[in-house]
This record gives structure tokens, C-alpha cells and sequence, in this order.
């Protein structure tokens, strides 16, 4: 960040004077070296003091983060739901009906969702739904939303957020299924005459989940650095988008904080993970 070219204050539109650049340096500490800085920021983050921000007149970071928070983590929450259920969903049913439409139909979204962007995604949603269907409609078409309802507003960007990692899951998913329904034991309990609901849940399912359930950790990582793209698409005001606005302002404090924070989370991602291994795969135990 310091060696980037300009300071925080170099705002648009205005030239600060050189007198008053020294006392705002002064003011936070800039003025002394780089390391001193880090280390007196490491302190204060050991106190949960994240520092005062530059850009919104001296509030300090942590109100800001958890005044952004809420739509952030409402989406991605949200979000992670539809990849479990439909990435997983799909690849399981791609995998029982191998080499059939419904097959090649979960193949071709996994290949498509897999390479296109979040914010191509987004811009297509926003083109379909909010241009080219208000003409239709006249704006007349609405959704119903409050009490129990879901709010439609987060409708495109839960589904512009988790379009990549269904296509992901579902793929990892078809491809762990199939290997597990050409296993031995599947086989014999196919010959027994089990019911599929019972071979697909008692001894395909379980197993052919483990290297799904290590992708989750990334794949949770993916939400939270895909909500910078997200929620600047849909100008949602969370955290994704505060962080941006920090980058482009250099409020040094706010960019550091939301680094860490999303550090914190891709970290706790990861550990629950691990400890579903125990869950799912008996042979993994935790000491």
C-alpha cells in the first residue's frame, strides 16, 4: 500500500496543502517508518482496536465493519445453502443417470458455470430481469417478500454468487459419485435388491461426500473474496463494496481490517471442515 503512488489525501478534486498533509500524517502515525507503523498496528489489533478510519471522518473501523456485515454475510449464507443443496443435488443425479440428457445437461452447466465470471453472471441478470422484462412487464412483475417471504432483492445476487461454485460441486460431485457406484460393495448391495433410496444413501452418499466436503473450505473462501465482485455489481453496501471503496481511497486501516477479517473466516471455514472430516470418514480421527 505505501508503495503505491499518492497518499490517503489526495483527494478528487481538491490539492490539500503541504503543511496540512504533515499534520494528517502526523495525525495517524504516518509519518514514521514503516515498521514502526506495523508494529503499533499489531498492538492495537491485539486490543481489537482496528484503528480510525480516513475516509469517514474518523469513525473507527469496527462500527463500519459490523454496520457492513449484515448484507454480506446474508448473501453468502444464503448463497453457501444453494451450492450444498443444488451442487450437491445435481451431481448426484447427473451420477445415477450416467450417459443421459439429464447427465449431459448437468455437464454442460458445470462447463459453462465454471468459466464465466461472477460479474458476467451478475451484468446478464441485470440485463434479463431489469431491462428486458420490465419492458415486457411494465414493471407490473414482483415476487412477494417480507414476514416469511424471500426478499427478492437478494435474489440476483445469491444466485450471481453461487452460479461458479454449483457448477464446481456438482462437478466434483458427479465425478466422486461414480467413482464410489463402481465399487464392490455397491455392487453387491445392488445385487441384494436394496432399494436405490437406500444404496445411494446407506453406502454411496456417505462416502462419495468426503472429497466434496474438502472443497467446501475453498469454496467458502471463493464467496467471501467473490462478494468484493458481487456486491460493486449490485451496489450493495456490505462489505465486499466497503472494502473496494477503501482500496480506491487508500484508507489504509479499513483494507487491513477487512483483510483480516476475511482471513478469519476462510481460517474458520477450513477448521469446521476438518471436523466434519471426523463426521463423515471414521478412519480420521482428531488428536
Amino acid at each position: 500500500m505505501h508503495l503505491a503512488p499518492g497518499s490517503p489525501w489526495d483527494k478528487e478534486g481538491k490539492q490539500l496543502s503541504a503543511a496540512v498533509v504533515r499534520n494528517l500524517n502526523a495525525k495517524y502515525g504516518l509519518s514514521d517508518p514503516v515498521l514502526v507503523q506495523y508494529g503499533r498496528y499489531l498492538v492495537n489489533v491485539v486490543h481489537f482496536d482496528f484503528g480510525l478510519s480516513y475516509q469517514y471522518e474518523d469513525q473507527p473501523v469496527s462500527s463500519l465493519i459490523l454496520r457492513s456485515w449484515p448484507p454480506t454475510a446474508t448473501i453468502g449464507l444464503l448463497a453457501f445453502l444453494m451450492i450444498v443443496i443444488f451442487g450437491i443435488g445435481i451431481g448426484v443425479i447427473a451420477a445415477l443417470r450416467q450417459n443421459t440428457w439429464v447427465d449431459y445437461l448437468v455437464v454442460g452447466f458445470s462447463t459453462i458455470g465454471a468459466s464465466t465470471p461472477a460479474f458476467v453472471v451478475g451484468i446478464i441478470l441485470i440485463i434479463i430481469f431489469s431491462v428486458t422484462l420490465y419492458r415486457v412487464t411494465g414493471g407490473n412483475f414482483s415476487l412477494p417478500t417480507g414476514g416469511f417471504a424471500f426478499d427478492q432483492h437478494l435474489i440476483m445476487p445469491v444466485v450471481t454468487l453461487s452460479v461458479l461454485p454449483i457448477a464446481f460441486i456438482a462437478r466434483l460431485t458427479r465425478a466422486s459419485t461414480l467413482e464410489v457406484l463402481r465399487q464392490d460393495y455397491v455392487r453387491t448391495a445392488w445385487a441384494k435388491g436394496l432399494r436405490e433410496r437406500l444404496v445411494v444413501t446407506k453406502h454411496v452418499l456417505k462416502n462419495s461426500l468426503i472429497p466434496v466436503v474438502s472443497a467446501l473450505g475453498p469454496t467458502f473462501a471463493v464467496l467471501i473474496t467473490g462478494s468484493v465482485i458481487v456486491e460493486s455489481v449490485f451496489a450493495i453496501p456490505g462489505i465486499g463494496r466497503a472494502f473496494v471503496v477503501a482500496v480506491s481511497s487508500r484508507d489504509y486501516p479499513m483494507i487491513l481490517a477487512t483483510t483480516i477479517l476475511f482471513s478469519v473466516i476462510v481460517a474458520l471455514a477450513n477448521l469446521v471442515v476438518d471436523l466434519l472430516y471426523t463426521v463423515i470418514d471414521p478412519r480420521v480421527r482428531l488428536g
